[in-house]
């Protein structure tokens, strides 16, 4: 695109792909108002409480979202048998990369999300799509990116959070960013 004999190459948009737990409204509420008590924490690019999820198994960024992945994960889904669970988020911490993003986590992953992971990942195998064996080191919601510093481990008041549901995510990046549920499933009572 030229304007004013500029050239400017188009913003880049592209898809993130992943099942994930969505949280209700009221945990929404307890992540967002834990993370806004977190001592010294930095102004910087916190995340929207809408926006909250916790990822179960990433299925790459693509710059067009392929058909053919979408089917093979909404398969993997329907593949999934594991029943409803709860667990807590019982710490606060950050990881070590670039943009040290900061997250409320689990100390300990739940029995019912590694039989949730496990269920999505051998549903993705029988699908036909190759997986990554790599899980996140803590269970976790990113609640702030670019912190410009570390957050060591802290302990938070543990926010209860029963999972009856999954789903399957497109995460858009670029002018129109924002999420769509492409898919819920709903676990076993």
């Amino acid at each position: 695109m030229r304007l004013s004999g500029i050239e400017r190459t188009p913003p880049r948009v592209s898809h993130n792909l992943f099942f994930a737990l969505w949280p209700d409204a009221d945990v929404r509420a307890q992540i967002d108002a834990t993370a806004r008590h977190l001592v010294h924490a930095p102004a910087r690019r916190w995340i929207k409480p809408h926006r909250y999820h916790l990822t179960l198994h990433f299925l790459g960024e693509h710059v067009n979202l392929p058909a053919n992945l979408v089917a093979a994960a909404c398969a993997a889904g329907d593949r999934v048998r594991a029943p409803a669970f709860s667990f807590a988020l019982d710490m606060a911490g950050s990881f070590a990369n670039r943009k040290i993003p900061w997250w409320l986590g689990c100390r300990e992953i739940a029995p019912g999300l590694a039989v949730l992971r496990e269920g999505i990942s051998a549903g993705l195998r029988a699908s036909g799509y190759g997986i990554r064996d790599e899980v996140d080191p803590v269970a976790h919601v990113t609640i702030l990116r670019d912190a410009g510093r570390a957050l060591p481990a802290t302990p938070i008041a543990p926010i209860e959070w029963a999972v009856g549901e999954f789903v399957l995510i497109d995460s858009r990046l670029g002018p129109e960013s924002g999420y769509t549920v492409l898919r819920r499933w709903v676990l076993s009572e």
